[in-house]
């Protein structure tokens, strides 16, 4: 099968280099860029008559305590625009309530199933957010909303509605480099997160390989 990988950071690369059928793309940074790159290289690859039959947002993310701790991986059976609506005098209104648009996608559930176990990963809501969560009351107040999150991160969103578009299906897997809440860069763990991440990617061959999108 062929998978278009976007990241922000280049463990995916390493997990994956000399692997067939798997492109790494350098989504950037925040929703509309991730989204805009993956449209890109989806619409590329169905011009040239070799459309991709998976898409795999990947990079590191901030872990909701202490279910998430830092340094392990989540893959997300939701994948949700956390703050995509309007802030009311009543609190925040997701656009789907606006009467358009959706704030959801929800991945192949076998497919995370079986990426989960392979890695040794955790299940739960992956959040897209375009501005991090840097206090603890923002943190209470996304977990309010969204009891199932285990980790927020900016670029899911993005990479599942540009996929979502073409009608290919969409993981988006996450590290977790540090807690979501109070901004502590001492307690930051990229490294790890990264190297977590490269361990998981590199389990994953024979599940991507084996994994038919016809079969759901």
């Amino acid at each position: 099968m062929a998978t278009a990988v976007p990241v922000e950071r280049d463990a995916v690369a390493r997990a994956f280099h000399g692997g067939s059928g798997v492109d790494v793309i350098d989504a950037g940074v925040g929703p509309a860029l991730a989204a805009a790159s993956t449209a890109s290289a989806l619409t590329a690859a169905a011009l040239q008559g070799t459309p991709y039959d998976l898409v795999v947002s990947a990079g590191i993310g901030g872990g909701f305590q202490p279910e998430a701790p830092v340094g392990s991986l989540v893959v997300a059976d939701e994948i949700v625009a956390a703050d995509l609506g309007a802030e009311t005098p009543d609190g925040f209104v997701p656009v789907t309530e606006l009467g358009f648009g959706t704030v959801r996608h929800r991945p192949p559930g076998e497919l995370v199933r079986r990426v989960a176990e392979a890695a040794g990963a955790l299940t739960g809501a992956v959040l897209t957010v375009s501005t991090v969560t840097g206090t603890a009351a923002r943190a209470t107040a996304l977990r309010e909303r969204h009891p199932t999150a285990l980790a927020e991160a900016m670029e899911g969103f993005g990479v599942a509605e540009a996929a979502g578009a073409h009608g290919v299906p969409v993981l988006e897997i996450r590290a977790v480099s540090n807690p979501v809440g109070p901004r502590d860069r001492a307690a930051w763990r990229i490294g790890d997160a990264l190297a977590a991440l490269t361990e998981g990617f590199g389990k994953l061959g024979p599940v991507l390989e084996s994994w038919n999108r016809h079969d759901q």
